[in-house]
C-alpha cells in the first residue's frame, strides 16, 4: 500500500488535546504521512499563542492559517470563517493529502470542511452525531458530518444518529472519546506538581472553571458570567483557577468579568489564558469540582471520578454521567449545585459509574481506519435511507 498522506486541521488548544495521541500514532505510522494545518486561536497570543506548545511535542507544521480572531461579533467571527476556508483551501491544494481529519464542531473547522469539500478531499469527522443545544456548534457540527464521508462518533446513540442522516453505516465506526486516551498514555502530575504548576499552597482546594458563551438562545452572556462570580464568592476556602475561554462571539465580556475578579482576589483566584493538556488534564484530576459549560466537564470529568457543575444550555443534549449536575445560569441554583458537588453523600452516589464515552483506545481505532479504509470507496456515496417503518415502531 502506498504511503497515505493524513491532513489533521486544528484550531484551538482544547481540540489539539483530543487530536493528540492520534497524530503520534500516525507520526509513528511508516504507511502513512502526518500532514498538519493550524489555524484559530493557536495562532493568536490572546489565546496563549499555543502553535508553540504543537511545536515543543514535535509535530512538523505544514500550514499555519491565521484568521484574525481579534473581535467578538459574529460579523467578525464569520469573516474570520471566510478568511480560514481561503487560507486552508491553499494548504490542501498544496498538500494534496489523501483524507483530512476533523474533530468536532468549531466555525474555523466548518470553514476547513467547506475547503476539503471544494478540493474534493475526503474528510474524516471525528465527534459527530452529538447535540449541544446551546450553542450554534451544533448546527455547525452536523454540516461537518454532511460534508464529511467516513465518520468516528464517541458513542452508539452518535453512530445512529450519523445513520439517520444519510451515512453510509459502513463510514460510521463508533470509536469512543480520544479525549480518554490521556488518562492511559499521558502522564500527568502528581498532586504536588499540580498544586505547583497552579500556584497554590499544596491541598488547598480548588475549582477549575471554564465558561464559555452561550451561543443560542435567550441566556445572555454577562448575566452568566456574573452569576458565576457571584456565586463564588459564597465559596471562600476555595481557589478558582479560570481557563481561557475560547474564541466565540460574546468572549470578552467573561474574559473582563474574570480578569476583574482575578484582580480584585489575586488571593483565591487564577486565571490562564492556556494550560496546555498535560497542566489542565491535571488539574482536574486533583480539582474538588469542574465548573462551567466546557465538554470536557462532560466527557473527561466523569474518568477522574470529579464531579462537574455544568452551567446553562450549551452542552444539553450531550450523553451525562452520573457525576454531572445540570443548573440554570443563576445564582442561587449554582451555589445549591456546587453545594451538592461538595458533598460526600453526592460523591458516594456516582461510585463505579458507567463512562457513557467509552474507554481509553479511540486514537489507536481511527488511526487503523484512516490507515486500512478504501479510500475509494468513499469517492460517490448514496444517501442511505433507513426504514422508516422500524425507524417509527
Amino acid at each position: 500500500m502506498p504511503n497515505r498522506k493524513i491532513c489533521v486541521i486544528t484550531g484551538t488548544r482544547a481540540e489539539y488535546g483530543l487530536l493528540f495521541w492520534l497524530m503520534r500514532d500516525i507520526q509513528n505510522d511508516p504507511s502513512m504521512t502526518l500532514q498538519l494545518i493550524v489555524t484559530g486561536t493557536h495562532l493568536e497570543p490572546a489565546f496563549g499563542y499555543t502553535v508553540d506548545v504543537i511545536e515543543a511535542d514535535g509535530f512538523h507544521i505544514d500550514a499555519r492559517v491565521p484568521i484574525e480572531l481579534t473581535v467578538d461579533t459574529p460579523s467578525s467571527i464569520a469573516k474570520s470563517t471566510g478568511l480560514a476556508t481561503a487560507g486552508i483551501a491553499e494548504a490542501l491544494e498544496t498538500l494534496t493529502p489523501d483524507i483530512v481529519v476533523l474533530l468536532g464542531d468549531r466555525f474555523e473547522i466548518l470553514a476547513a470542511a467547506t475547503a476539503a469539500t471544494i478540493c474534493n478531499t475526503p474528510i474524516a469527522h471525528i465527534h459527530g452525531g452529538e447535540i449541544t443545544e446551546g450553542a450554534i456548534d451544533d448546527a455547525i457540527r452536523h454540516a461537518i458530518t454532511k460534508l464529511s464521508a467516513l465518520h468516528f462518533p464517541a458513542a452508539d446513540e452518535y453512530h445512529n444518529r450519523i445513520v439517520q442522516m444519510g451515512a453510509q453505516p459502513e463510514t460510521v465506526i463508533t470509536v469512543g472519546a480520544p479525549g480518554l486516551d490521556h488518562i492511559a498514555r499521558t502522564e500527568l502530575l502528581d498532586a504536588a506538581a499540580t498544586y505547583d504548576a497552579l500556584g497554590l499552597k499544596f491541598n488547598d482546594p480548588y475549582f477549575l472553571i471554564t465558561l464559555h458563551p452561550t451561543t443560542r438562545g435567550q441566556t445572555q452572556v454577562d448575566s452568566e458570567v456574573t452569576a458565576l462570580i457571584d456565586t463564588l464568592s459564597e465559596f471562600p476556602d476555595h481557589t478558582a483557577i479560570f481557563t481561557g475561554v475560547n474564541a466565540d462571539a460574546g468572549r470578552d465580556v467573561i474574559t473582563d468579568t474574570i480578569s476583574t475578579f482575578v484582580t480584585a482576589s489575586p488571593s483565591r483566584a487564577r486565571a490562564f489564558a492556556s494550560l496546555g493538556q498535560v497542566h489542565y488534564l491535571s488539574a482536574m484530576k486533583h480539582a474538588d469540582i469542574i465548573i462551567g459549560n466546557s465538554s470536557s466537564g462532560i466527557i473527561e470529568a466523569p474518568a477522574f471520578d470529579v464531579p462537574t457543575v455544568n452551567i446553562g444550555d450549551r452542552q444539553k443534549g450531550r450523553l451525562r454521567a452520573a457525576s454531572i449536575i445540570n443548573t440554570v445560569p443563576e445564582k442561587s441554583p449554582i451555589y445549591l449545585a456546587i453545594s451538592k458537588a461538595l458533598s460526600p453523600a453526592f460523591r458516594a452516589s456516582y461510585q463505579n459509574q458507567v463512562c457513557q464515552y467509552g474507554m481509553p483506545g479511540a486514537s489507536a481505532k481511527i488511526a487503523n481506519a484512516l490507515r486500512s479504509f478504501d479510500l475509494n470507496h468513499l469517492a460517490r456515496q448514496p444517501f442511505y435511507n433507513i426504514d422508516l417503518d422500524q425507524a417509527v415502531s
